[in-house]
């Protein structure tokens, strides 16, 4: 819902028909309201200048070559239209991609598609991207924890700083957090300002640019 009470306006991208009118069907019975589909990069821009809807949802890679149109039109809509919030759906964790475009702005999102499985996670993915949120894939977060180096400047996080860590860069507030790891809030604003100090990272009551400053710091590590 807007903040007027009505259904959020979705357009979607997806050059895989079925799924593309499954997940129209699914939104459908979510509440939103599906304001145009697409099934490429191209039809997807103009749809979105024709009439901007709330929020995008769009696949990476559709005709005519089957590389990068999905994200390029994702560029251009949030150059032109900023105030439309954008989820972006990759078949694999692509760390270049997902760093681009969280390095964006506010509402925006980066998720395998294997996550639309979980309808309720899904639904609530595009709720807090259409609030101004930033939501990233959880697989997408492991790798880039996963991948230590010998001067791991992670080391010197305690095992919890680096799950507190890892749900930050998932997007979760203060409070989502506590109620993952079952500790308080004023807890985990411990740990969270802990793990900025210990990374050189200025605080901030900003969770978009609190997300950005971490998954930006571990991908380019």
């Amino acid at each position: 819902m807007t903040t007027d009470g009505s259904a959020l306006r979705v357009v979607l991208a997806e050059d895989d028909v079925l799924l593309r009118e499954g997940l129209g069907s699914l939104l459908e019975r979510s509440g939103f309201a599906i304001a145009g589909q697409a099934g490429s990069g191209p039809e997807l821009l103009s749809l979105v200048r024709e009439n901007p809807p709330d929020l995008v949802v769009t696949d990476i890679r559709m005709p005519p070559t089957h590389t990068t149109e999905g994200l390029e039109a994702a560029r251009a809509i949030r150059a032109e239209l900023p105030e439309v919030a954008i989820l972006v759906l990759s078949a694999h964790a692509e760390v270049e991609h997902a760093m681009e475009l969280l390095a964006s702005g506010r509402g925006i999102g980066y998720l395998l598609k294997s996550r639309v499985t979980d309808v309720e996670d899904f639904i609530d993915t595009l709720h807090r991207i259409a609030r101004g949120g930033s939501v990233v894939d959880p697989a997408l977060v492991q790798e880039l924890v996963s991948a230590r180096r010998r001067d791991d400047p992670l080391g010197v996080l305690s095992p919890r700083e680096r799950e507190v860590l890892e749900l930050m860069a998932e997007g979760r507030s203060n409070a989502g957090i506590g109620r993952r790891l079952w500790v308080t809030e004023g807890t985990v604003e411990k740990h969270v300002r802990s793990i900025l100090s210990k990374l050189s990272l200025p605080e901030t009551d900003d969770d978009h640019r609190r997300v950005i400053a971490v998954v930006t710091y571990l991908e380019a590590r």
